[in-house]
C-alpha cells in the first residue's frame, strides 16, 4: 500500500495594515475634512506590500487624497505618503503625524 502524505497549505501572505494609533491620526484628519465639506466617504485597503486609506469627495469618484503606508520604503523615503487626486506625492516621510500636516498647511479646494 502506498503512503499518503497530507497536503500542506502555504500560509497566506501577511497583509500590511494601519495600527490603531495611526488610524486615530488619519480619522482625525478625515473628520476635519468632513466637517469642512471637502470629504464624504473613505475606503481602507490592506495589501501584502502596503496599506491604503483613500478619502473621497463623493463615493462614485476617484479618491481626492490617499494616505499610503509602505513599510519597505521606511529606511529610504519614509513609510508614509499622502497622494493627490492624480497620484502626485504631496508629502512623504517617516512620521505619520508629520506627513499629515500637509492637510493643515493648505486649504484644499476641488477645481473643476
Amino acid at each position: 500500500m502506498s503512503k499518503i502524505t497530507p497536503l500542506k497549505k502555504k500560509p497566506p501572505h501577511p497583509k500590511i495594515a494601519f495600527q490603531r494609533n495611526e488610524m486615530n491620526l488619519i480619522l482625525d484628519v478625515y473628520g476635519r475634512l468632513v466637517m469642512s465639506g471637502q470629504a464624504k466617504d473613505y475606503a481602507i485597503g490592506a495589501h501584502k506590500d502596503q496599506a491604503v486609506f483613500a478619502i473621497f469627495r463623493r463615493h462614485a469618484e476617484t479618491p481626492n487624497w490617499t494616505v499610503v503606508k509602505t513599510p519597505a520604503l521606511a529606511r529610504m523615503q519614509g513609510a508614509y505618503s499622502v497622494l493627490g487626486a492624480q497620484g502626485q506625492i504631496l508629502k512623504r516621510g517617516r512620521d505619520l503625524k508629520q506627513v499629515l500636516t500637509v492637510f493643515e498647511t493648505r486649504k484644499f479646494e476641488i477645481v473643476r
